[in-house]
């Protein structure tokens, strides 16, 4: 018999539906059962394209005798995080806090009014030698000392809501005085933690490390970063271009079929744990971007291409949205659809071709992943071999797609189909790419016609079926008001005077914002609204994780609304920010590197392009990314005030207006 998951819309909630666990999805309902009955809740979260919440579901969930005992002793609730992330953040606050450590699948006791008091993550149904303690073990232990001793996990509880409003404004008091070289100091202590020798922040697991390489990248863009003895600017050279080598030729990267996957369980970026995420790729795709922009390295274009050919192939909506990711897991095997040993390769490629793809792309009859198995990893850093091996891939790839394909999740997220198009203007604009900007327009058209309530009001979730449903947070429009911005940075070269549009948009998003999350005692925006459902705590996001942190996104908001409108309301926030960062940026710039980024964006100056009278806008982008990326406005006018030519205006500064967009160019 299913259970109560089964009419739920999540993905992840119905892959539980036919377990015997008598799961509840998250509601009031739940919590009055657990009062009524005196149990624990059991908060258990995940999301669809987990391998190991699909290794827990299988190994416990699935169990009988393990399912009677949750419904014997809990009241159980399963969370999609990605539709629920307000929810998950507070109880993986929690975990992290008893294990100095979170991940999913996150389970979390809590007492009948959702309190938690004890938690953790994956948990094997028996003794594994891994010094973990089973979970039957733990369900009787955690049952047994509820009944026994409730006042302990009383005590638990309220010691973890109290670290958590702790957390919420101890770091972020605004007091001193900012300074710009804070700026110069993070980049500088950030660099001195990368793996020079294989790429990224520290050992395995490995993560994309997208916020850290845009902050040193605007830092680059400094001359303050060239001057003196330690030179940061080719430290942070150094730096980036390992780090994008590295991801890009590494098993992180989809080699025959482009996208990232989530992120590497070995320090050498071979090995993945196999789910693609849309918000990696946005983000991936804005970084490698810039960092084509910066160091015109062919390889980061090619990424680019590959980044956003599998967003069209995949996960492309026909509404112009995107899908939100695609499970690690097919035929119930993690990464089976990916990998190849040496026989299948040579089947496929003949003798000759199949060993020279082989020798290239690390397949072994040893295998690098498992049961002799290997996933692709580009060993040769030529270019040009890369490129040689293209007709190799695509026959692969054909083949690769008649096998049975990982599942997809076709719910649509509001904040993740912002990152996209944020990454997807960048690239278009720095590659000359109108289809891909034409791309990130409808997409964003779609988020802004269809996600917006009759309120003006963001929406978080659309499912295919039901349409756009639940209660938005603070990434939601920080992120929307990102990916609006930028499109309104570059949309002009495709259809002049389209920006306002954009533009206007992003101020309407902000104004909801800082009425409805903005904390009127402290810095900072609280993660859900004022009239959100109450939950047990109101929290505020100051950390990035693997995706920026709200109140980060926002600064890049303030920022580029404050140089487009002048309005002051947009200044007083941004500074209200620059003295809330002050210990994060000197202390902790690697968990706090958006906001970084977005405070270097700002101490550089957004730079404001009017072009008057110019009837292709072609060179004058051209022009544009000649240079490395900085924050850029172009901005198309009939302004009868307006001079012709160009004119370009620097933060607060505007230049004479000039008829030689050259001259003007040499400003930048």
């Amino acid at each position: 018999m299913p259970n109560r998951l089964a009419d739920e819309p999540s993905l992840y909630l119905r892959q539980h539906a036919n377990n015997p666990v008598d799961w509840w999805p998250w509601c009031e309902e739940a919590f009055a059962e657990a009062r009524h009955l005196d149990r624990p809740v059991l908060v258990s979260v995940g999301y669809s394209s987990c391998h190991w919440c699909h290794v827990m579901e299988r190994e416990c969930f699935e169990d009988d005798y393990i399912a009677g005992l949750m419904n014997q002793h809990f009241i159980c609730i399963k969370v999609d995080r990605e539709e629920r992330p307000e929810v998950d953040h507070i109880y993986m606050d929690a975990v992290q806090m008893i294990n100095q450590q979170g991940g999913w699948p996150l389970n979390c006791f809590c007492l009948p009014d959702g309190r938690p008091f004890f938690g953790g993550t994956y948990f094997p149904p028996v003794e594994s030698g891994h010094g973990i303690l089973p979970w039957p073990q733990l369900l009787l232990r955690i049952s047994k000392h509820y009944k026994e001793g409730r006042d302990d996990l009383l005590e638990n509880a309220e010691a973890i809501l109290k670290n958590m409003a702790h957390n919420n404004n101890a770091r972020t008091s605004g007091e001193g005085q900012w300074d710009n070289a804070l700026l110069l100091r993070g980049a500088k202590a950030l660099c001195q933690q990368h793996d020079d020798t294989l790429g990224g922040f520290g050992g395995a697991p490995k993560f994309p490390p997208s916020m850290k390489l845009g902050y040193v990248l605007e830092v680059r863009s400094s001359a303050a970063c060239e001057i003196g003895s330690s030179n940061l600017a080719g430290r942070i050279d150094t730096v980036a271009r390992t780090t994008l080598d590295a991801m890009a030729r590494g098993g992180l990267f989809d080699q025959l079929g482009g996208g990232f996957t989530r992120y590497s369980v070995d320090a050498q970026w071979k090995i993945p744990h196999f789910e693609k995420m849309l918000y990696d790729n946005g983000l991936l795709l804005d970084l490698y971007a810039k960092g084509w922009q910066r160091y015109r390295e062919p390889l980061y274009q090619a990424v680019c291409e590959e980044i956003v050919d599998w967003l069209h192939q995949e996960m492309l909506a026909e509404n112009g949205g995107f899908y939100s990711s695609l499970d690690a897991d097919s035929e119930g095997v993690e990464g089976k659809c990916y990998v190849w040993n040496p026989e299948q390769v040579a089947d496929v490629l003949g003798p000759e071709d199949g060993h020279r793809f082989c020798t290239a792309y690390d397949i072994t009859s040893a295998g690098n992943f498992e049961h002799g198995l290997s996933n692709p990893v580009l060993l040769d850093d030529d270019f040009a071999a890369r490129q040689q091996l293209g007709t190799l891939r695509e026959k692969l790839l054909a083949v690769r797609r008649q096998r049975i394909q990982p599942g997809k999740d076709t719910k649509q997220l509001t904040a993740w189909n912002a990152l996209c198009i944020r990454g997807l203007s960048q690239a278009a604009f720095a590659l000359g790419r109108r289809d891909w900007l034409e791309m990130a327009r409808n997409a964003a058209d779609w988020l802004c016609d269809t996600m917006l309530d009759s309120d003006g009001r963001l929406q978080p979730v659309c499912y295919p079926d039901l349409g756009p449903r639940g209660q938005s947070c603070l990434d939601d429009y920080a992120f929307t008001i990102e990916a609006c911005l930028s499109l309104a940075s570059y949309i002009d070269w495709e259809e002049p005077g389209a920006s306002a549009r954009y533009v206007s948009r992003a101020r309407e998003l902000m104004d909801v914002a800082i009425a409805r999350f903005r904390d009127d005692r402290l810095p900072g925006f609280f993660f859900v609204a004022d009239d959100h459902e109450k939950l047990v705590f109101r929290r505020k996001e100051w950390f990035d994780n693997a995706i920026p942190s709200g109140n980060s996104s926002l600064i890049h908001g303030l920022s580029c609304l404050f140089a487009l409108t002048g309005e002051q309301a947009y200044a007083r926030e941004l500074e209200d920010f620059r003295r809330a960062c002050i210990q994060n940026a000197d202390e902790l710039p690697h968990g706090t590197s958006h906001a970084m980024a977005g405070l270097a964006a700002d101490a550089l100056g957004v730079a404001v392009l009017k072009v008057k009278g110019v009837g292709d806008l072609e060179p004058v982008r051209a022009g544009l990314v000649q240079k490395p990326w900085r924050r850029v406005f172009l901005q198309h006018t009939e302004d009868p005030a307006q001079p012709e030519g160009y004119q370009l205006c620097v933060g607060t500064q505007c230049l004479q207006p000039d008829e030689d967009f050259n001259a003007v160019l040499t400003h930048l």
